[in-house]
């Protein structure tokens, strides 16, 4: 399990962009940000959530994965206040990577979500089901740039499968026996 600690350490968003990463390679994640749309139901849904959130997302600001998903956890933030959000660069952090490593290997993004007394709740990570059904229609290789055009129906469909598992997780916690004993609910 990965320790709480972790999460303390992390930054927000911005500070995470300009700590680690160059301005053209912030500006990605920036642009990703703009293109990110939830609609009214998703919006809704977020604004429904009651337990506290805290999210680890372990990431680096080169990636072109990152910059393509990592905005995406900034929207729903911003739809949902119990939503905490934090950043750790991958290469400065190795020893939660290496606890976070997917299939044996070095992946980012990686999310751990954390109750608000910060245990492991649970976590998901890479590339979501839409952008491996995608890579796998086109296997075109070479890594992905980020970059999305305007109304890219992919993007749409990867905000909806990363706001399933941030909903699964908000369910995980609003349910727990533990929880709802501690809240009277």
């Amino acid at each position: 399990m990965l320790p709480f600690n972790k999460f303390e350490a992390a930054l927000p968003y911005e500070e995470f962009l300009t700590g680690y990463g160059t301005p053209p390679q912030a500006d990605r994640w920036r642009k990703t940000h703009e293109l990110v749309r939830l609609t009214g139901e998703q919006d809704r849904l977020l604004g429904s959530f009651k337990r506290e959130m805290n999210v680890l997302v372990l990431a680096g600001v080169w990636c072109g994965d990152c910059s393509g998903q990592c905005p995406i956890f900034e929207r729903f933030a911003e739809s949902a206040p119990v939503i905490h959000i934090r950043y750790i660069d991958r290469d400065e952090h190795a020893d939660a990577q290496r606890e976070l490593q997917i299939n044996g290997g070095n992946r980012v993004p990686v999310v751990v979500f954390f109750s608000e007394d910060g245990y492991e709740a649970s976590r998901f990570g890479e590339r979501t089901l839409s952008k491996y059904r995608e890579l796998a229609q086109s296997l075109a290789g070479g890594c992905p740039t980020g970059i999305h055009a305007p109304n890219d129906p992919i993007l749409a469909r990867v905000t909806q499968d990363w706001l399933n598992e941030f909903e699964r997780a908000q369910w995980l916690l609003r349910l727990s026996p533990r929880l709802r004993q501690k809240h009277g609910d």
